[in-house]
C-alpha cells in the first residue's frame, strides 16, 4: 500500500451524459472520431482524466466501474486502459470493479484480463494490470481461488462482495443460516480462510472485503470475522453512508479501510456551485481529513 495520507478512493463510474466540459478536448492517445463508441469513448477519457487530475492528491486509489467502459464495446476497454495508465501516472492505485464470479477456466480468463494477462502461442497478451478486483463470491471459494491465485502471482489483491451498500443486500445477504450466522457472516469466514495464508508485514491480508458504509452496525462484527482484511466501503455520499460511523473498519491501522465516493466527488459541482474541478478537489479533501480523523 502506498504512503499516501488517504484512504479516499476515488470512483469513476462515468455518465455520458454528466461529464465534465474536459470530455469535449480530445484525449490524448483516444480517437476522438469515427462511430459513435469511438467518440463516447475520447469523452469518457477525457472527464475520467480531468477528475483524477483535480483530485488524485486527496485519493489513494481509483476504482474503475468496468461496465460504464465495456458497455462501448472495444472503444471502451481502450479508455479503460487509458483511464487506468493515467491514474497510475498520478501514483494511484486501481481497482478493477466488475465483480467478477465464475469457476474454474472462466474464472481464470478474467483473472488474466483483470491481472497480469497470459501468455498464448501468438505471444504475449497484457492483462489490465489492476491492483485489486472486486469479486462475487455467490458461487463459493473455489470460484473465487482462481482470482487470489492471480493476483498473488501480479502482487496483486482481490476484494469479496461481503456485505454490499445496495437496499436488497438484505434480500440475501443477511437471511439467517440454519446453523447459525448470517449469509453475510459466512461469505466473511471465506474471505478469512482465503487470506490467511497473504497477510503481509502491515497485518493487512491481499484477500479483503466489500462491506457497505451504508450498514455500520455490521461493521464491528465484519471486523472481528475478518481481522486482516482491508474493507473496501462504498456507500458514502449519494447513499447516504456517513464517513464518521466507519471507525471499526480502521482498526488494524489506516490500510485497513478504503473509503469509495463516486457521484459525490465528480458531481459535487452540481450543489456547490463553480467549476467541477474546484468542487471535486474541495469534496475529496473533506472526505479524505474526515477520515484522517477517524485515528
Amino acid at each position: 500500500m502506498q504512503a499516501r495520507r488517504s484512504q479516499i478512493v476515488l470512483g469513476l463510474d462515468p455518465d455520458l451524459n454528466a461529464l465534465w466540459p474536459a470530455a469535449s478536448e480530445p484525449a490524448r492517445g483516444i480517437s476522438a472520431e469515427g462511430s459513435s463508441a469511438e467518440r463516447a469513448a475520447s469523452a469518457v477519457v477525457g472527464h475520467c482524466r480531468a477528475v483524477i487530475d483535480a483530485t488524485a492528491e486527496a485519493c489513494v486509489a481509483a476504482k474503475l466501474q468496468l461496465a460504464c467502459f465495456e458497455r462501448l464495446g472495444a472503444p471502451g476497454w481502450s479508455a479503460l486502459e487509458a483511464v487506468a495508465e493515467h491514474a497510475r501516472a498520478h501514483g494511484l492505485l486501481v481497482i478493477a470493479d466488475g465483480k467478477r464470479g465464475d469457476i474454474s477456466v472462466s474464472a481464470s480468463a478474467y483473472a488474466q484480463a483483470l491481472f497480469g494477462g497470459m501468455q498464448t502461442p501468438f505471444g504475449a497478451v497484457a492483462g489490465l494490470g489492476a491492483d485489486m478486483v472486486t469479486v462475487n463470491p455467490l458461487m463459493g471459494g473455489d470460484a473465487i481461488e482462481p482470482f487470489v491465485g492471480a493476483a498473488r502471482a501480479a502482487g496483486a489483491g482481490v476484494l469479496v462482495l461481503v456485505r454490499t451498500s445496495n437496499p436488497g443486500a438484505a434480500d440475501v445477504e443477511d437471511l439467517e443460516l440454519a446453523d447459525g450466522g448470517s449469509v453475510w457472516e459466512r461469505l466473511a469466514g471465506i474471505v478469512d480462510e482465503l487470506g490467511a495464508t497473504g497477510v503481509g508485514e502491515t497485518g493487512c491480508s491481499d484477500v479483503g472485503a466489500v462491506v457497505g458504509a451504508t450498514v455500520p452496525g455490521h461493521l464491528a462484527r465484519a471486523r472481528e470475522l475478518m481481522p486482516h482484511a482491508t474493507f473496501l466501503l462504498p456507500g458514502v455520499g449519494a447513499q447516504g453512508g456517513q464517513v464518521g460511523d466507519l471507525a471499526p473498519a480502521f482498526i488494524p491501522g489506516r490500510a485497513g479501510g478504503l473509503i469509495t465516493a463516486s457521484r459525490s466527488i465528480a458531481n459535487a459541482h452540481l450543489a456547490a456551485g463553480g467549476g467541477p474541478a474546484q468542487a471535486a478537489r474541495v469534496e475529496a479533501e473533506r472526505l479524505r481529513e474526515a477520515a484522517w480523523a477517524l485515528g
